[in-house]
């Protein structure tokens, strides 16, 4: 029996896949626990319409990432940190802070867990950081560290 897998199963396929199976296994284990739909017409169509829907939106939050990430190439953000004699400073930013100072100055979020720093940064002046904002867009910040 041809089945459409409505979520991933071990040794079997993954979400979305036809696959061919015995009669007994579809019957006693797919299709009553949910695991999956029998492949007819109908469930093959609603499958090709539902992946089709899925490509039209991974492909427009690709578009969105791209444009976000054309337009923070040109903001920068100001960051102030304490710091001592010789510009030497108490502490670093971090990631969280980035993003705060992000909001607050431009009115838009970025996610903290999408900054990348290597390692936090510790002394002033200009630093570009990188933001994953998709699989395949990286963006760049500019990060300026003042004193305050």
């Amino acid at each position: 029996m041809k089945v459409i897998l409505l979520q991933d199963v071990k040794a079997l396929g993954k979400k979305g896949q036809t696959v061919d199976v015995s009669d007994g296994y579809a019957r006693n284990c797919i299709l009553p626990k949910k695991l999956g739909v029998e492949a007819t017409s109908k469930n093959l169509n609603d499958l090709k319409l539902q992946k089709a829907h899925e490509e039209k939106v991974a492909k427009e939050q690709l578009e969105e990432a791209k444009a976000f990430a054309a337009k923070m190439a040109d903001m920068e953000v100001i960051v102030s940190i304490k710091s001592g004699k010789d510009g030497r400073t108490f502490g670093s930013v971090s990631s969280k802070e980035i993003a705060t100072a992000f909001k607050e100055q431009h009115g838009m979020e970025i996610d903290k867990k999408k900054i990348v720093l290597d390692e936090p940064i510790r002394s002033v002046g200009t630093t570009i950081v990188s933001v994953k904002l998709h699989k395949d867009v990286v963006g760049k910040l500019n990060v300026r560290v003042r004193e305050a």
